[in-house]
């Protein structure tokens, strides 16, 4: 098994793609033709969207819309990036809300985080060991 995935439901998925190109640096790998399910260009595993009509197909009564200000969803999208203030301010640039600038931890990692525009938690990090 291996993980291949992470699919995030937003209320729009092409202004998903675009935020996410603005704002991360991300290329579309892939829009259906519906437009209820994308893809971005980030390596070996996949970040898609799909919309909230979609979750409400595949799960019905049981799908429920994230709060976008939500303390936190109990998961967090992190993006490795070498220059973390860089990344963070081109991030809240494109819309991003700030949550925390970013801080050297006690491990010797950079760390900040924003929120997207549907309410995502994202992880701005320097490498491990970096």
């Amino acid at each position: 098994m291996k993980f291949g995935y992470t699919i995030v439901f937003v209320s729009s998925v092409t202004e998903a793609l675009a935020f996410y190109k603005e704002a991360f640096g991300f290329g579309t790998r892939f829009v259906d033709d519906t437009g209820q399910y994308g893809e971005l260009e980030t390596g070996t595993t996949t970040l898609a969207f799909a919309s909230h009509a979609m979750g409400e197909m595949n799960f019905g009564e049981q799908f429920q819309n994230a709060a976008p200000n939500a303390a936190s969803f109990g998961v967090a999208l992190a993006f490795v990036v070498e220059d973390v203030a860089s990344a963070y301010a081109r991030a809240t640039a494109a819309g991003a809300t700030p949550i925390t600038e970013p801080v050297k931890k006690p491990w010797g990692q950079i760390v900040a985080y924003v929120r997207a525009k549907d309410g995502e938690l994202i992880e701005l990090c320097s490498p491990m060991g970096g």
